[in-house]
């Protein structure tokens, strides 16, 4: 495999018409998660993408499957959990942006632990969030047998923080995600999440603090994304875009920038196809958008 995401996937349902959740009547259904949208753009691409969690023996927990194989995800190492149900979130619009209530407290994800990847062969990449540690204490031991501990070792490792405030407060994740985001290879963090967990003010000041990750992404939403590597310092600006929705926006510009260093580019070409990803995800409703056609995925990593 050229890339396994590992992390919770859960059905999603949005009122179908943009109005808010309390007096919806009609409800879309769909799959979301921030490590399977990863890996669906990905596949997009034309990586060999694998997911890997845990899902309930229930019609959800198929539909999951149902949608990922659909989008070209290797998904032969998910497992099943007859006691467990699969997680529902619902999203809610509204004039101050859209809320999200999650319904994921004793998932199948959650049961999730040391040993869930045994006997799975090393891909290139492994992509982790900031949201499976928190998903319950087995989770968050299965992640440092990852990035600390190196399981699979020698995959790069890839993390995106992902802080959910609905799930954790600062005192907890600040430092859990800190120090899990210093532990590997490629880090991506959004500049507010920064401010929030660590007080970082600036991209610079996010590198002092996280010093170790090989590569580190800053993303500060539509201003642009700042990276750091082998002590050099790269800025690329965000594409402007008529914004439809910004869920799923991060997860595109992840997939972007993995596929780029998947295909040797360099990080300013990597940046840049994270941003084509990105505007793409923000121009639709829902968490994925179609990719850029393959010669203009190639133009923009050729162009070094």
């Amino acid at each position: 495999m050229d890339v396994l995401c590992l992390g919770e996937s859960m059905i999603v349902l949005a009122p179908a018409a943009a109005e808010p959740l309390r007096g919806a009547v009609d409800l879309h259904m769909g799959v979301a998660g921030a490590e399977s949208n990863v890996a669906v753009a990905l596949a997009r691409l034309g990586a060999r993408a694998a997911w890997c969690g845990k899902v309930g023996d229930d019609p959800l927990g198929q539909r999951v499957r149902d949608v990922l194989d659909e989008a070209g995800v290797d998904c032969r190492h998910v497992q099943t959990d007859a006691s467990r149900p699969t997680g529902v979130y619902f999203k809610d619009p509204g004039p101050q942006g859209t809320r999200v209530h999650y319904y994921r407290r004793g998932s199948a994800a959650s049961t999730m632990g040391p040993g869930h990847l045994d006997g799975v062969a090393p891909p290139r990449l492994l992509h982790l969030s900031g949201i499976t540690p928190v998903l319950s204490e087995s989770c968050a031991a299965l992640i440092d047998e990852l990035m600390v501990d190196r399981a699979l070792a020698p995959a790069t490792v890839s993390f995106d923080v992902n802080y959910r405030p609905a799930l954790w407060p600062v005192s907890e994740a600040g430092p859990a995600l800190r120090r899990l985001a210093d532990a590997a290879d490629i880090a991506f963090v959004g500049l507010d999440e920064a401010q929030t967990l660590w007080g970082a003010d600036t991209a610079d000041d996010v590198r002092k603090l996280v010093p170790d990750a090989g590569v580190l992404v800053v993303k500060d939403g539509g201003n642009g994304v700042t990276a750091f590597a082998d002590g050099e310092r790269w800025y690329s600006p965000a594409e402007p875009v008529d914004v439809v929705e910004p869920v799923g926006a991060g997860d595109a510009f992840a997939a972007g920038f993995l596929y780029g260093r998947l295909q040797d580019a360099s990080v300013e070409a990597s940046m840049r196809l994270g941003h084509r990803l990105a505007a793409g995800a923000l121009q639709t409703v829902g968490d994925l958008a179609p990719p850029p056609p393959p010669e203009t995925v190639r133009a923009i990593l050729e162009d070094q």
